[in-house]
């Protein structure tokens, strides 16, 4: 009979976790821009709009923002 293998945990490298945080960065912004042209299908204006920069005091940071929406009146000159 077969010995069966021992499995046991291996901590990923540091830079595993650097790249998950990039890689999740890069779905949600790709989400937003998708939600952005659906809005603007939809007949909306959408601006994304910096409110404020996230530090970690080590010298990282990051840009926060907020969406301003504009909806299109319906043209009322008929």
């Amino acid at each position: 009979m077969t010995a069966q293998p021992e499995f046991r945990r291996v901590d990923l490298p540091e830079n595993a976790q650097i790249d998950r945080a990039i890689h999740r960065v890069a779905e949600a912004t790709h989400r937003l821009n998708e939600a952005v042209q659906r809005a603007v299908a939809a007949g909306v204006s959408v601006e994304l709009v910096r409110v404020s920069r996230h530090h970690d005091g080590t010298g990282h940071w990051g840009d926060q923002v907020v969406p301003t929406i504009r909806a299109t009146m319906p043209d009322q000159s008929a």
